[in-house]
């Protein structure tokens, strides 16, 4: 991890944005269990070098205070993506980003709000044209833990203890080993702290109809190289099937927001700034 001059440092490298600029509007969107608070670093870093920055709370996530079992369809989880797209003017210059489930919210806004997004960023991130409709979608996009066991989760069960679990998180004792294996101590010590319970059977709902401005959108996807829950093989296989314009590769783990933050906010504005994006 860089100290923190060397991150105030190297923000006040960056061209600063002016009044008569047009300032790019960066939405970042967390992952499950997660909360905008995953963020802080980076949104730090950008708002130091003169860009707008919002941090979404999904519902039940962060600081909402909704209980995970009774978010039951992928529309209510995402509804405050989706209220805070709506009050965004039509010429506000949107890069959103999203990280792990956070894909799929961005790939809904994308169908949704296709005029009003300059371009979507995906971080490790579930990248589905129209989410989980098939046994392919499935495959590439849900992670795949079993590796670390078979009780890698605490499970939720809002509608009985007969049916399917209606929330999931991943026990303390495995949040390092698989999401944070190569971020600092301090990182996962604030994880531990914050992640909350995410709500499975809506992200397990997750399916989209056809945006109409779907291919306007430029994407752009970062790869982790060392992702225990979005495997590289997975990432590869959505790039496949739904091809960006660009793919960048971090050296790390499920949250590059913790274990490359430098790394990772260049690539930040390295699109912000590009001829596609001006």
């Amino acid at each position: 991890m860089a100290p923190v001059s060397d991150l105030e440092d190297f923000s006040r490298e960056q061209p600063q944005m002016t009044k008569l600029s047009t300032i790019p509007h960066f939405i970042l969107v967390h992952g499950v269990s997660g909360g905008g608070w995953c963020w802080y670093k980076i949104r730090s870093l950008l708002e130091s070098s003169g860009y707008k920055v919002s941090c979404v709370d999904l519902k039940s996530a962060g600081i909402d205070p909704s209980d995970p079992n009774s978010v039951l369809t992928f529309e209510d989880y995402n509804k405050p993506l989706m209220d805070l797209l709506s009050t965004l003017p039509e010429n506000e210059k949107i890069i959103i980003v999203g990280h792990s489930a956070g894909g799929l919210s961005v790939t809904h806004a994308i169908h949704k709000f296709g005029k009003k997004i300059h371009l979507a960023i995906y971080v490790a991130a579930t990248m589905l044209r129209l989410g989980f409709w098939t046994e392919q979608d499935v495959l590439d996009g849900v992670p795949d833990l079993s590796e670390f066991g078979d009780d890698v989760h605490d499970l939720g069960f809002g509608l009985g203890s007969d049916k399917a679990p209606t929330s999931a998180m991943v026990k303390k004792k495995f949040q390092r080993k698989i999401i944070y294996q190569m971020s600092p101590l301090e990182d996962v010590t604030l994880a531990a702290m914050l992640l909350k319970p995410g709500p499975l059977r809506a992200l397990q709902g997750a399916q989209f109809t056809e945006g109409k401005d779907v291919d306007l959108v430029q994407r752009i996807y970062i790869k982790a190289m060392h992702d225990n829950v979005v495997k590289p093989n997975q990432q590869d296989a959505m790039i496949k099937r739904w091809p960006p314009s660009d793919v960048f590769c971090l050296e790390s783990d499920h949250s590059p927001f913790f274990s490359t933050p430098i790394e990772l906010f260049g690539l930040l504005v390295k699109a912000a700034t590009s001829k596609q994006c001006q």
